[in-house]
């Protein structure tokens, strides 16, 4: 029953990416904003989203909440409509800035040749970090976990292994494996860090205690890996500011919850500065 959903969901998406070669950049990401506005809450349970804006934001009246979900469906149903110009996105050939603030710290970071844990969330077109570091001549590797559906699944791979990062680590214990050797090899790791995992641990985020993943804390622990948050924010519609931050070194003494927890603050101040930027359709605290 199962292949047949993600059997139709396959076809759906096709025809829309198909739509969108069309449309051309501008209007299709204008187009998959709209769209996501209208279906976005079909698919995701609206009283998850607003439980969780809730929790991060828990003077929000019913108002600002709608809006803020809106604007977060609007990006959202953007980023979905973008995956068809990645590869425009990767080779320049569309009309869209991309702003590095920071592109100093990717320079020293290339020169040093030595690896670092960049570390984000879902955030606007999240794809694009991974893709502006490759850019930059940095050796990396990033970790990403599978789709469900098994038809999408076997296009996203392709395009991201193609366009946004070539080696692409799956989540699990086969891809740990993987990671360790990308490591000793002198590559750079990256990984969303903002969403539940069930082999985390419970650490505090927006107050609550939530599931998340250690994998930064045990490769800054075990390698004296520096770790360096990135965020990427949509600016009118269709142009992108990332900014790199300064590598952050970790005490020995630091335990892997406390990294784990500092790193969570970090990611609540990037939600903080652009929330509607966010996907809050995540059980995260599940």
């Amino acid at each position: 029953m199962k292949l047949i959903k993600y059997f139709f969901q396959f076809l759906f998406i096709i025809f829309f990416f198909s739509l969108f070669k069309i449309f051309g950049f501008k209007i299709s990401s204008k187009i998959g904003g709209k769209l996501f506005e209208i279906i976005g809450p079909v698919f995701r349970s609206k009283k998850l989203i607003h439980t969780n804006i809730k929790k991060a934001f828990p003077k929000n009246n019913s108002v600002e909440i709608k809006k803020l979900t809106k604007l977060m469906w609007n990006n959202y149903g953007r980023v979905f409509a973008e995956y068809m110009f990645i590869k425009d996105f990767r080779f320049e050939k569309i009309d869209s800035k991309i702003e590095i603030v920071g592109q100093e710290i990717l320079d020293e970071i290339k020169k040093s040749n030595k690896p670092v844990v960049f570390i984000s969330g879902h955030f606007s077109n999240f794809e694009l970090m991974a893709m502006q570091i490759e850019k930059a001549g940095i050796e990396l590797s990033a970790i990403y976990r599978p789709l469900n559906n098994i038809f999408l699944n076997r296009i996203m791979e392709k395009i991201r292994k193609k366009y946004i990062c070539r080696n692409q680590i799956k989540k699990g214990i086969a891809g740990t494996r993987e990671l360790i050797k990308f490591q000793r090899n002198n590559y750079s790791i990256a990984l969303m860090i903002d969403q539940r995992v069930s082999e985390g641990k419970k650490v505090n985020f927006f107050n609550q205690e939530a599931y998340t993943t250690t994998i930064p804390a045990q490769l800054a622990k075990k390698f004296d890996m520096p770790i360096v948050p990135i965020f990427i924010e949509r600016v009118n519609d269709t142009n992108f500011k990332i900014k790199i931050s300064k590598p952050i070194n970790f005490l020995k003494s630091d335990s892997i919850k406390d990294i784990t927890s500092k790193l969570n603050v970090i990611i609540e101040e990037m939600i903080l500065k652009n929330p509607t930027q966010w996907i809050w359709s995540h059980n995260r605290w599940k």
